[in-house]
């Protein structure tokens, strides 16, 4: 008798890789001539995970959203793990913004997956399990069809496979 294979599908960010994309914006932003002078610049926040943006003026924090964007982008951290809020005043007269990161599927999501998931008509049992959605089957072909699937459709949050047992 075959053993159940499965796979747990999750959305992190990695934080080692968010670290070093923050850093090179910092570089960026202390070097680049443009900014020479300006209270421009880019702050991690770990508990709860976000980015805090500031800038002298509305312009330049669209300069400071793209610079980070370029290097999120380019260390591999999806775009849609964050949440962008609206351009904020600071009484100084400086501007702010704030972005915050999303770790783990919420309800609705997990829920959307699932329904992906048993829309294939495969033989696997998805199930929510707090943050993840856990994937078993006993055919490793119908697992490796789940996960092109995942692989091609937008959720809206970026997703990966973990624990590919």
């Amino acid at each position: 008798m075959a053993a159940d294979h499965s796979f747990d599908i999750v959305s992190k960010i990695n934080l080692q890789e968010l670290r070093n994309a923050i850093q090179q914006a910092q570089k960026e932003l202390v070097n680049r001539f443009d900014f020479k002078g300006s209270s421009a610049g880019v702050t991690l926040e770990e508990e709860p995970l976000g980015l805090r943006l500031t800038a002298d003026h509305d312009v330049q924090l669209g300069s400071v959203v793209d610079v980070v964007k370029g290097k999120l982008a380019k260390r591999g951290v999806s775009l849609q793990s964050f949440t962008w809020a609206a351009m904020e005043a600071i009484p100084s007269g400086a501007v702010k913004q704030h972005a915050e990161g999303c770790q783990g599927l919420s309800s609705d999501t997990a829920r959307e997956v699932v329904k992906a998931i048993k829309g294939l008509g495969l033989k696997v049992q998805p199930r929510i399990e707090g943050e993840t959605v856990r994937v078993s089957g006993k055919q490793i072909d119908e697992l490796q069809a789940v996960v092109q699937m995942l692989n091609a459709r937008d959720f809206g949050v970026p997703i990966q496979v973990e624990n590919y047992r």
